[in-house]
């Protein structure tokens, strides 16, 4: 049985290098045999056949169907609460169709699912449907597609999207035999391992802490994603479940983790009763820090040198409505509820599966 849906190996996506992702597109550096930190190109002509070869030629903009086991990461941890939260919402999900379908169209450029057939599965690719056929993407629907850079000998390397890919590694009709799309930001793979990571960090498309703020070596991230190489992070987990409620997303690479660092190493609110097995806790902690947030001056440093209002802090708590209402209101809903809450869905799967 065929693991990804029928495509093209690799999609040409002009209209993507129009899209603002935060960092700049890169052309494929052409360098000349001998110069100083680079390789040859041998795109087009080089005969050998390893793997990673087929991504040596990329360029920018372009769609490549990649088995989720064969990237690799550039952060050494993800946010166990924001994978279990998707988890819960596969597995134990009240929705009318499985949102993992629609994570899965979404993240393959296709915006959502549109004709899920009884059983169906992520695995078997005739058992649903896209809302956007293979070729008919528009600029929108590949704004959502995760990105890499290709690396020394075609490696590919993940830019954005790690808990995605990992959800849909972790999740009973996925694994690390999944395909999805992933977008081409920059080819760096002309370049030496020792520019190459230069390159990288220059760019902010890595990020070398671990949980503890202890700096990691590039030798030691992880080869790909999943719960069984990725440590986990809770402060990462914990700035997830504040979006939008303390900040905003806006593009800053790893602006997640920066806030993480802030609430570990700043301490500005007391952790201690913090229960992640218990929505309530956890509840009342994420209105802790997300107060503490919106309460900093727009110019107090948050983390290596960015600031509160870069790091997209809100002016005001919950944007300003009550505790029932908006994003806060939504993440406070329980599991009963109709339309539960993440935080619902998070505690649930960790019951479910006996994580404390």
């Amino acid at each position: 049985m065929p693991l990804s849906p029928l495509r093209p190996a690799r999609v040409l996506a002009a209209a993507v290098l129009a899209l603002g992702t935060g960092v700049g597109l890169l052309a494929p550096a052409s360098a000349a045999p001998g110069r100083p930190g680079e390789r040859p190109v041998f795109c087009g002509h080089d005969q050998r056949r390893s793997p990673g070869s087929e991504n040596l030629c990329a360029q920018p903009g372009d769609l490549l169907d990649v088995r989720i086991g064969d990237v690799h990461p550039t952060q050494p941890s993800v946010g166990y609460d924001q994978v279990f939260y998707k988890l819960g919402r596969y597995t134990l999900g009240k929705d009318a169709v499985n949102k993992k379908f629609d994570d899965w169209c979404e993240a393959d450029g296709r915006l959502a699912a549109e004709d899920v057939q009884p059983g169906a599965r992520l695995d078997d690719p005739s058992s649903f449907t896209c809302e956007l056929p293979v070729g008919a993407e528009t600029a929108e629907s590949l704004a959502a597609v995760k990105t890499v850079v290709v690396g020394p000998r075609g490696t590919l390397y993940l830019t954005d999207g790690h808990h995605t890919l990992t959800s849909f590694a972790e999740t009973p009709d996925g694994g690390l035999d999944l395909h999805v799309r992933l977008r081409v930001v920059a080819n760096l793979s002309s370049l030496t391992p020792p520019a190459f990571w230069e390159r990288m960090q220059a760019e902010g498309w890595v990020y070398l802490r671990d949980p503890q703020g202890r700096p990691v070596t590039v030798n030691r991230l992880p080869r790909t994603v999943g719960l069984a190489t990725m440590a986990d992070d809770p402060y990462r987990s914990l700035v997830y479940f504040s979006r939008d409620i303390g900040y905003e997303q806006n593009g800053l690479p790893f602006q997640e983790f920066s806030w993480g660092s802030w609430i570990r190493d700043s301490a500005p609110v007391d952790l201690s009763a913090w229960d992640r097995a218990d929505r309530d806790s956890y509840l009342a902690t994420v209105e802790s820090v997300t107060r503490a947030m919106t309460a900093l001056p727009r110019d107090a440093v948050v983390d290596h040198g960015s600031t509160a209002a870069q790091l997209g802090a809100l002016a005001v708590w919950n944007d300003g409505k009550g505790v029932t209402k908006g994003e806060f209101g939504k993440l406070s809903r329980p599991y009963e509820d109709d339309k539960p809450g993440k935080l619902a869905y998070a505690t649930a799967y960790r019951e479910a599966h006996g994580i404390g």
